[in-house]
């Protein structure tokens, strides 16, 4: 099945800056897009960003938009999540999922994300 391993989390000041990394790799499924979700210590997950398989559309949560910007290496089979102007609100374990192929262009919401990777730390302090 595929599998999705995030890389690149750590702790940064705020104002600072991180990319994530999700490498794909196993069986390719039909899917539509890969997204990155956040969760922070007591809170639900929230979808962040979402990156469409096909024609490479970007989605963004207002809360990041100017600041987040995801992108592809398809040679790669990578997604990056380059994270600028981070803010301590920032600070949650980052998710990279697959978005389901019945969908048409990229939700922002976790129930439709399938082959969640393990999750990787970010956190912004001074």
């Amino acid at each position: 099945q595929l599998q999705l391993v995030e890389s690149g989390g750590g702790s940064v000041q705020p104002g600072g800056s991180l990319r994530l990394s999700c490498a794909a790799s196993g069986f390719t499924p039909d899917y539509y897009g890969i997204g990155w979700i956040r969760q922070a210590p007591g809170k639900e997950r929230e979808g962040v960003s979402c990156i469409s398989r096909s024609d490479g559309n970007t989605y963004y949560a207002d809360s990041v938009k100017g600041r987040f910007t995801i992108s592809r290496d398809n040679a790669k089979n990578t997604v990056y999540l380059q994270m600028n102007s981070l803010k301590p609100e920032d600070t949650a374990v980052y998710y990279c999922a697959a978005l389901r192929s019945v969908f048409r262009r990229c939700v922002l919401i976790p129930g439709p994300y399938d082959y969640w990777g393990q999750g990787t730390q970010v956190t912004v302090s001074s």
